[in-house]
């Protein structure tokens, strides 16, 4: 896959108009790619950082990355993903919230190739007829037609004016920095839309556009801010670690997809690895050791791995641990779980086995059939959550095989 390609493709859920795009990325055109992200809070989340890495590779092919900090757009507020009516922030909360944006971004973006404007600039002296200009692209019922507000309006829930006159404020941010190309999150579909509109209305040639799927949150739910369910790319590399690690099985393939620039054939193998048995945990370790190494490197990320093993460890084992020696050599699981006394049977051992509640150094076997030599060096074998011990082959037995 060429690099064009995968540009239009990985991670993309649609592009508008994607023949036009594609025919001006490969002539060799520079064009100007638009992000606009509003200061809602003081961390950027690794949700936000998928359109952020796209953007990346439009630098890295030599476009100009434009950012657009709406320190006004935030005031408003954008009711695209609400199911109700979003309360205006203070001045004060969004400028404090931005202070720390673009040194978040700098873990992403060539800073020093990157055009940084606030729509401030231009949105807070707009008249009253510049607006009523800009409205005049819209009818009311376009705006009724958005899911979100259709919903609203026929289950009888309020919809501010405020709340319309949104997306006009980000489309008309097209218009201020003559975008090419603009990026954002699939529930920003219709204000992406709204730049292309007003963009024909100020004469300008229509963005195209590119947007991309939500992430899933810890909870699975949308990762968001006012959720608490989400992982901030500055955060310290040991929580950013453990944060991964609490994610739900079922969203690590999506993660390794949006999060990660593992290659998609790479993540087909731990897929099909998944699927064939390999311990959850495992994969989960590698996936949150990728995430940790691209906001904070990888020497950063295989001392949290590291930590979090060393933690996780002490706290899922208490200190005493019993030892239990054993006649060294070659045991049948059932019977090995029934010799050390950590079940009253053979039968019962192979129940716990088949219901997932024995672990070998850590490690879930849910065979039967398993075995595992036993000689000098101490095996942690758990059985529960409460019956455990390090399994050890008897020494006078060593000596005499030797």
């Amino acid at each position: 896959m060429d690099a064009i390609t995968n540009l239009l493709t990985r991670n993309v859920t649609n592009v508008i108009v994607r023949e036009d795009l594609e025919e001006r990325l490969r002539s060799g055109k520079k064009l100007r790619v638009k992000l606009g992200i509003d200061p809602t809070g003081p961390m950027l989340h690794i949700g936000r950082a998928i359109p952020l890495r796209k953007l990346r590779e439009f630098q890295n092919l030599g476009h100009t990355a434009v950012i657009i900090i709406g320190d006004f757009t935030g005031l408003v507020g954008d009711a695209s993903d609400k199911d109700a009516e979003r309360v205006m922030l203070t001045r004060e909360q969004v400028e404090k919230n931005m202070s720390g944006y673009l040194e978040q971004m700098g873990r992403i973006l060539d800073m020093d190739r990157v055009e940084v404007t606030y729509n401030s600039e231009w949105l807070a002296s707009m008249t009253f007829e510049e607006i009523a200009r800009l409205a005049d692209n819209f009818s009311v019922a376009e705006m009724l037609d958005r899911e979100n507000f259709y919903n609203r309006y026929t289950s009888g829930k309020r919809i501010s004016l405020r709340e319309f006159l949104y997306p006009l404020m980000q489309g008309y941010d097209s218009v201020a920095v003559r975008a090419d190309v603009e990026l954002g999150g699939n529930d920003q579909l219709f204000n992406l839309l709204a730049g292309r509109t007003i963009q024909k209305a100020y004469d300008q040639i229509p963005q195209d556009i590119m947007t991309f799927g939500m992430l899933d949150g810890l909870d699975g739910r949308k990762m968001s801010t006012s959720y608490g369910n989400y992982i901030p790319i500055a955060d310290d590399p040991v929580e950013q670690f453990g944060k991964v690690m609490r994610l739900k099985d079922e969203l690590m393939i999506t993660y390794f997809e949006l999060c990660t620039d593992l290659s998609l054939e790479e993540i087909g193998k731990i897929h099909h690895d998944l699927e064939s048995g390999l311990n959850p945990m495992e994969v989960k370790l590698r996936l949150a050791e990728e995430i940790v190494a691209m906001f904070n490197g990888r020497e950063s990320a295989q001392g949290a791995r590291e930590r979090f093993l060393t933690v996780f460890r002490k706290r899922e084992l208490p200190d005493d641990i019993p030892t239990i020696s054993i006649q060294a050599g070659n045991w049948h699981l059932p019977a090995l779980i029934a010799e050390a006394g950590l079940s009253p049977s053979r039968s019962e051992a192979g129940r716990l086995i088949r219901g997932g509640g024995v672990k070998i150094e850590g490690e879930k076997i849910v065979d039967v059939n398993h075995t595992m030599i036993i000689g000098d060096e101490p095996i942690l074998l758990q059985v529960g959550k409460r019956r455990m011990a390090h399994i050890v082959g008897r020494e006078e037995e060593l000596m005499n095989d030797e």
